[in-house]
């Protein structure tokens, strides 16, 4: 059994410069945004439901600082832009003026300094490849949840906190809450709950250390964090938010999860038992003189990349372990069991791994990383799909 994908839509990168980074589509249905950074700016252009560009609704965010030194997002709304650097998290509007910032640890880790400005590490050598946190705006846009490096200028939560999470007031910048994110970071990036704004997940990788997950939950005047219970990375959340998508820091287990971090209905997919071996890698051969590492090399993990379709369905990957071999494989994973684990048909090879949109779509970069495509189902949703 297959799932056959159509082409949706190509929506073409707004920035050439070989600088900038990939475009990717952002936001809910009705609300969706095709944004790229470069050094020097993000652009945030509108798109209607067909996934076209809103004529002349194009805004661009003057860069405080190159793209390779921190982290960045976009208000839902498109009105402001929110840089996670290595000294500060600064908020910036269209015309380029701070509208806040809130300064933190220095992200180099055997920095102590409390920076004032970029200009004080731009040329230092040692500050070239710092870790980094990262930013997430609510649902709402109200809200602005922040994973820096400790401590704040107003003071450090305890001696033993290295990074800290934060919930801002995105008009104002007066930080709301914080809390110890329990956590050495490498790196992080967030996911809002869909429909309350007062609800965060938080993806923490620590590099070969592990990924710690944490779930927050800002009640007006306390900010509380859950600590999911294993290394885990969180890749998307149902369009209710009741469900978690995560895949094991060894990229062996996927699995769906409610927000304490509880396997649902034991929705959990180990690679080696679910995914068969790539067609091209020869593992049906009859030969017995395999030795361990070309075991190895058979083996099958997950892609760090996908999320939710709708409330039951995920798009997932296997690139990474496919690269081998030859061509990625996408799967789509019907969490209902009545269909199961099947793989993407695609009209035309693609070279990378999805990112669901919901609505029963996802998305892939070009091959020149200068357009983005948007996939669905023959049928005109995920419920009624041709999986044939």
């Amino acid at each position: 059994m297959s799932a056959h994908a159509r082409l949706r839509a190509t929506v073409t990168a707004p920035l050439s410069s070989p600088e900038a980074g990939p475009p990717e589509i952002v936001g809910p249905p009705g609300r969706r945004l095709l944004v790229q950074r470069s050094d020097d700016e993000i652009v945030a252009q509108p798109l209607d439901d067909d996934f076209a560009a809103r004529a002349g609704a194009a805004v661009h965010f003057p860069a405080p600082w190159p793209r390779r030194r921190g982290t960045w997002q976009v208000a839902p709304d498109a009105s402001l832009a929110v840089f996670a650097g290595v000294h500060a998290v600064r908020a910036v509007d269209p015309s380029g003026t701070t509208r806040w910032e809130v300064r933190h640890g220095c992200w180099y880790g055997a920095c102590q300094d409390m920076h004032e400005s970029y200009d004080e590490y731009a040329d230092r050598r040692d500050h070239r490849y710092p870790e980094s946190g990262s930013v997430g705006f609510s649902v709402d846009g109200r809200l602005v949840w922040a994973h820096v490096r400790g401590p704040l200028p107003e003071g450090e939560l305890s001696p033993d906190t290295a990074d800290e999470w934060l919930v801002v007031d995105a008009e104002t910048g007066r930080v709301l809450g914080r809390a110890d994110a329990e956590a050495v970071a490498a790196g992080s990036f967030h996911l809002p709950h869909p429909t309350d704004p007062h609800q965060m997940g938080l993806s923490i990788g620590e590099g070969q250390d592990g990924a710690p997950l944490r779930w927050g939950r800002w009640d007006g005047g306390r900010l509380t964090v859950d600590c999911l219970e294993g290394d885990l990375c969180l890749l998307g959340l149902s369009p209710s938010g009741d469900r978690l998508m995560t895949i094991s820091h060894g990229q062996d287990s996927l699995s769906v999860r409610d927000s304490r971090g509880a396997v649902v209905e034991a929705l959990e997919w180990d690679a080696e038992a679910t995914i068969p071996p790539h067609p091209e890698s020869g593992s049906d051969s009859d030969s017995d003189s395999d030795s361990d590492s070309e075991e190895d090399e058979l083996s099958v993990c997950w892609d760090w990349s996908g999320g939710f379709l709708d409330e039951t369905t995920l798009v997932v990957s296997t690139v990474e372990s496919d690269e081998e071999w030859g061509q990625g494989r996408h799967w789509l994973v019907d969490t209902t069991g009545t269909r199961g684990v099947a793989p993407v048909e695609y009209p035309s090879p693609v070279s990378c791994e999805p990112t669901a949109l919901g609505s029963g779509v996802w998305s892939t970069l070009s091959p020149a990383r200068d357009a983005v495509h948007v996939w669905g189902l023959h049928g005109e949703d995920v419920a009624s799909p041709r999986w044939c």
